[in-house]
């Protein structure tokens, strides 16, 4: 069947190239570079199963910037468009996804639209009864950066919300794509789908809060962080994942889904959602004052990405460390090949790496790298166990 694919971020590439083994896909984005590159097979984010993909001759796969033509007689509609949080209104900005439905419901009004971005909860429903469309369904990605299309060939389990059977479609479309069995389905009403995935993130990003501020703890007292954290995570009901130690979360999700959900709990009694990201913003002031308290003259910054396999550093948590520091009067250069500017928030780029290390005094680095091996002496890390 024809499958549409609107966005091709990390979310719609993955899913387009999901699909493509067993459907012709056509997929749609407003940037002309990035259409161009995946005809000519040219990956525009960093993930080894995604360039692999490209590559083969088995996958039924185009892009085009013409919307009609990819969405014109598609059975699926996938969206995938950007929903960013919006502070004013105090929620995503969702105006992409309405207009994306909107067109698509104007041109091909018998398909099945599936909403993939990120969304507040009760969206889905509300666009429902909005525009009378009972065939609009939600189904959240649980996506790892560097690894979006292995989590989609494996996934950890498929969530779709949708009316009147619709979800048991979209849910049988994902699964015969997948190559792993057994799959965990889960098959809800959307308003169900859409706190899925932001309680979901939500505890990825309390359970990162948590061992930074055990992290905290343990360096203030001159512990041994290490033995503390495998003490604990011997338990298996806590177990020995999403452990270690960083600058703080960040990324193109946890930040903005745990601000959504803090929203959406308008008119709910609670604590913890807002401790969560309340403790994301100390730890970053933790370790800003712990790199003052050296009293450097340069602080060097190596890489912006989150993490290994990566090339997304879009609010990553060490970019908060340098404005405190930059605010804290501390001079900071930046190693990241992935800038080609000559500065980046108040800081100069050095694009050679050697000269990166013989200007710094500190390094910050958030996860250790062997490059840094030769400098070792000079390097902050809280990276514990050498892994994301």
């Amino acid at each position: 069947m024809k499958i549409a694919i609107a966005g091709l971020g990390y979310v719609g590439l993955s899913n387009g190239l999901l699909l493509a083994r067993n459907n012709e896909v056509v997929a749609t984005d407003t940037n002309p570079e990035r259409v161009r590159g995946l005809n000519q097979r040219i990956s525009p984010i960093t993930d080894p199963d995604i360039e692999c993909f490209l590559k083969s001759d088995e996958i039924n796969f185009r892009a085009t910037l013409d919307f009609q033509e990819a969405v014109e007689n598609a059975e699926f509609t996938f969206i995938a468009t950007p929903t960013n949080y919006d502070a004013q209104t105090n929620q995503f900005d969702t105006r992409s996804i309405e207009e994306v439905v909107r067109k698509t419901l104007l041109i091909n009004p018998n398909g099945v639209i599936v909403i993939k971005s990120t969304v507040p909860v009760g969206y889905t429903s509300h666009l429902i009864d909005a525009l009378g469309c009972s065939r609009l369904v939600f189904s959240p990605e649980f996506l790892r950066e560097g690894r979006a299309l292995h989590d989609n060939l494996y996934p950890s389990r498929i969530v779709v919300g949708g009316l009147e059977g619709i979800g048991q479609q979209v849910a049988d479309l994902l699964e015969d794509a997948a190559e792993k069995d057994a799959i965990p389905i889960v098959i809800t009403n959307p308003t169900e789908a859409e706190s899925i995935k932001l309680f979901a993130n939500t505890y990825l990003a309390m359970r990162v809060s948590f061992f930074n501020e055990l992290d905290s703890f343990a360096t203030k007292n001159g512990l041994n962080v290490k033995q503390i954290i495998e003490g604990v995570c011997f338990d298996p009901r806590i177990s020995n994942h999403y452990n270690n130690p960083s600058f703080g979360y960040g990324g193109y999700c946890l930040p903005k889904d745990t601000k959504q959900l803090l929203a959406n709990y308008k008119d709910v009694p609670q604590r913890l959602i807002r401790a969560v990201i309340e403790s994301n913003s100390t730890r970053k002031d933790f370790i800003a004052e712990e790199i003052e308290a050296r009293s450097p003259d340069v602080v060097g910054v190596y890489r912006l990405v989150m993490k290994h396999g990566s090339d997304n550093f879009r609010e990553s948590s060490i970019q908060g460390i340098m404005d405190r520091l930059n605010s804290m009067g501390i001079k900071t250069i930046l190693y990241e090949p992935e800038i080609k500017k000559k500065s980046f928030l108040q800081s100069q780029v050095v694009a050679d790496l050697n000269t990166f290390k013989e200007q710094s005094e500190i390094i910050l680095c958030n996860r250790w790298s062997e490059e840094l091996e030769d400098v070792s002496d000079k390097v902050y890390t809280r990276d514990i166990f050498g892994r994301d």
